[in-house]
């Protein structure tokens, strides 16, 4: 493997880590109808806490997935939203959930099959 080849299979492999990580995808799709508030979108992603969202949300910002936008106002309110890339994702990641959706009950039963095997 060329020096070229061995740098992109680690730049891809730091991309898909990120983009596949649990928070991201639940934020990803939280945010793919509109715009939403930090607790707003806190609401949407159960079990998420106040700290791994702002991780999570700066990732996606730095990434250029996210647009952190500050509306003056008193208190200012700061809204987040999904640029072209950040919705670009979210197709990506609506398809994978349909997949899962509709490939559950199969993969369900393979896993009881395999886990009464090994019992």
């Amino acid at each position: 493997m060329s020096v070229d080849a061995s740098a992109g299979c680690r730049w891809v492999s730091e991309i898909l880590n990120q983009v596949g990580d649990k928070w991201t995808i639940q934020v990803v799709v939280a945010l793919r109808d509109r715009p939403r508030r930090f607790n707003d979108i806190k609401r949407h992603v159960a079990g998420i806490s106040q700290q791994m969202l702002t991780r999570t949300l700066k990732a996606l910002e730095r990434d250029g997935m996210v647009a952190r936008t500050v509306r003056s106002s008193t208190p200012p309110q700061v809204e987040y939203a999904l640029t072209e890339l950040g919705l670009s994702l979210s197709g990506t990641v609506r398809q994978l959930a349909e997949w899962a959706v509709a490939h559950r009950t199969i993969i369900r039963e393979n896993r009881q099959r395999y886990d009464t095997s090994r019992t």
